[in-house]
């Protein structure tokens, strides 16, 4: 197991743990963040990304914390298929752990909420119109968009130094802040097979007071759709990269 794989675990955990934590406090009944609505839940998530990187990269990880960003990165060439394996597994695991840590801090609150899918909501996504196609394609453009800025935020050209200096997690945190105000809508903004797809088995097997179901016929599309984009995002920032001569 490579050394960065803890740092990978433990920044998920923390991902998952402000992200879905934000998502519990507005939708769970009797929560003083209650009805606090969309700015919220997409600014908790920014700040989470933030919270998730610094934690990850303070222990020797490199903060990718989504396994659409580890393959982009296979693809990319920094980083090795074995490696890879590893940090996905830290960063699932560390999405079920983060999510058993929302359901613990919320204990008060699940038997009070009556709306299963509000319930469900605070644990992965689900689409605002429920049509498989489009929601697929918004995951990849999403996550698209993810990966190409973020591999912008980590070049050279960017704030003189590689990564942006002191300013990456930051950057990135207003990238997702950014993704969820703008491309958010459709489908809840997966864009991360490990926040969706981790947190969806932590829902299945806790004892969650007056749970509904998994949506399991949806859940493809949250893995499917971001890793899809990723890959189409490493290939092409890849291609005009060496078209325009980028510095990386």
């Amino acid at each position: 197991m490579p050394s960065t794989a803890l740092g990978e675990f433990v920044g998920t955990l923390v991902l998952i743990l402000l992200g879905n934590g934000v998502v519990a406090g507005v939708l769970l009944e009797k929560s003083k963040a209650n009805g606090a609505g969309w700015i919220a839940i997409t600014a908790g998530w920014a700040f989470a990304v933030l919270c998730g990187v610094l934690v990850s990269v303070a222990l020797g990880a490199p903060g990718e914390l989504n396994p659409a960003i580890t393959f982009a990165n296979v693809l990319f060439g920094t980083r090795g298929v074995a490696d890879a394996m590893w940090h996905i597994g830290a960063q699932m695991s560390g999405a079920i752990a983060g999510s058993v840590l929302v359901w613990l801090h919320y204990l008060n609150h699940w038997g009070l909420t009556r709306d299963q899918d509000a319930v469900l909501a605070c644990f992965c996504t689900a689409p605002a119109v429920r049509r498989a196609m489009p929601n697929l394609i918004s995951e990849v453009i999403a996550t698209m968009v993810l990966v190409m800025v973020a591999s912008a935020i980590g070049t050279r050209a960017v704030a003189g130094a590689a990564p942006a200096t002191n300013l990456g997690p930051a950057l990135v945190g207003a990238l997702v802040w950014g993704i969820g105000l703008s491309l958010g809508g459709p489908t809840g903004y997966a864009i991360n097979p490990a926040r969706d797809l981790g947190p969806r088995i932590a829902h299945a097997i806790l004892p969650i007071a007056g749970k509904g179901g998994n949506d399991w016929g949806y859940a493809w599309i949250p893995v499917v759709g971001p890793l899809a984009g990723g890959a189409l995002a490493a290939l092409l920032w890849s291609a005009l990269s060496v078209a325009k001569g980028v510095p990386q």
